[in-house]
């Protein structure tokens, strides 16, 4: 059974019979489910090249959102520092380690004692230093802990405190124990 199209292209003798046959019978195979095994495989070759470049865009996705995330991080330091620091007024010579090399700030006497103590800490900004109080300098290692220069406060590998201002603030909130989910 033909379709009237083919019937008239055949009349008309546009079409041979022999070709229209062949027509018909890949319609049919394609309806049936018979497709050529190269198709199936252009197809899977595809679908990998597909999956390939997805992969590589999540891979770059994920490379310039973490870029995105130290930057941002570095920008809440450079706040938290221009908005925190202290104005070093002294004549004193600290000397400290800086890496490999031994760097100074002039600091006061009594900036010099706390610094000792540790309630102030130096922090790397740029290509200069600043002294800190122990809450900013903390939020400063939460951050970013390589731009902490010197701090006596906190001992290598404690973990930075995890109170933050927001922290202290949802501690009067208490959440009963037998709070049914």
């Amino acid at each position: 059974m033909r379709n009237p199209l083919q019937e008239q292209l055949l009349k008309a003798g546009l079409v041979k019979k022999d070709k229209a046959a062949k027509i018909v019978r890949d319609q049919a195979k394609q309806r049936q489910g018979k497709a050529p095994v190269a198709a199936d495989e252009e197809k899977v070759d595809a679908r990998q090249l597909q999956a390939e470049r997805a992969e590589r865009d999540r891979a770059i996705v994920a490379e310039r959102n973490a870029e995105a995330r130290a930057k941002e991080l570095r920008a809440q330091v450079r706040q938290i520092v221009e908005a925190k620091k202290i104005k070093r007024d002294g004549e004193v010579p600290y000397r400290f380690n800086d890496g490999d090399r031994i760097t100074s700030v002039l600091v006061s006497e009594a900036q010099r004692a706390q610094l000792a103590a540790g309630t102030l800490a130096i922090v790397r900004q740029g290509d200069s230093f600043e002294l800190l109080p122990r809450v900013a300098a903390d939020q400063v290692h939460a951050r970013v802990p390589e731009l902490i220069a010197l701090d006596h406060g906190r001992k290598e590998g404690d973990p930075a405190p995890v109170a933050d201002d927001e922290d202290d603030f949802y501690k009067q909130f208490v959440v009963p124990d037998d709070l049914m989910w």
